[in-house]
């Protein structure tokens, strides 16, 4: 049996995050967790003794990043990949209405708390050959009205990735958008959405909830989770939907 290997997952408390995290485990790995909540980071330590650690902490400070990697290092030795997964969609208004102080506060924790989690990681990872899987989004890609501060933060998330792989050759990292998944963030959108979004978006998003074609987490969480632990190295600094052809020896059967 292949010895465990230690990931980092943040957004781990719940949704996407957390079933990445409960993929992990199931493979034997060991996982630190990272949210602002602790209580299901709490059970799932209790579920797992010895294989499960974690820091609460809002990544929007972004000294807590030094505080993550050396917590993980501490408790299990070494860090072999990190899933950046945590984000926020707010403010969903249109940019006539919203302010740039809104827009820092999306940037800090979508992009900037990356960066600075990055710098203090990529030590780490140089000793591992380690991965990092950045959870990206379709909004990245397309304009959707109100989505400005998001989409725009992952769009520059996706160059992080791509920046990160240019410039440190024994690390591998990948982004991935997971597609539209039964999350908080999808139900905030419901409810958040309609008076900034256009209203046949909107309306869309509420149809694929009520009509059951929202994703299960653990459909793109399971590719998440593989890539984390194997991606090869040509797919570094690149991005793709979970998905994609290319990504079909990570998905689950």
């Amino acid at each position: 049996m292949a010895a465990a290997k230690t990931f980092i997952v943040t957004g781990a408390s719940r949704g996407l995050g957390l079933a990445v995290a409960q993929i992990l485990l199931k493979s034997s790995h060991n996982v630190f967790l990272v949210a602002r909540s602790d209580a299901d980071m709490k059970r799932l330590k209790q579920e797992h003794p010895g294989a499960v650690d974690y820091l609460a902490a809002d990544l929007a400070d972004f000294s807590t990043a030094s505080s993550i990697i050396q917590s993980a290092v501490k408790t299990f030795g070494k860090i072999d990949g990190i899933v950046v997964n945590h984000g926020v969609l707010a403010p969903i208004t249109k940019i006539s209405e919203s302010s740039a102080e809104e827009w820092r506060k999306c940037y800090d924790i979508n992009v900037f708390s990356a960066v600075a989690l990055m710098k203090e990681a990529i030590p780490e990872l140089r000793k591992t050959n380690g991965r990092v899987v950045f959870v990206s989004s379709g909004a990245a890609f397309a304009a959707i009205t109100a989505w400005g501060s998001y989409g725009t933060s992952k769009a520059a998330l996706n160059h992080i990735n791509a920046h990160l792989a240019a410039e440190e050759p024994s690390i591998t990292s990948v982004a991935i958008s997971p597609g539209k998944v039964d999350t908080d963030m999808q139900k905030q959108i419901r409810e958040e959405g309609k008076t900034g979004m256009a209203e046949a978006v909107h309306a869309s998003f509420v149809d694929e909830h009520e009509s059951g074609k929202l994703l299960p987490a653990d459909l793109p969480g399971s590719v998440i989770a593989k890539l984390v632990e194997s991606a090869p190295k040509e797919f570094s600094g690149k991005h793709y939907r979970w998905n994609d052809d290319e990504l079909a020896q990570f998905q689950k059967k």
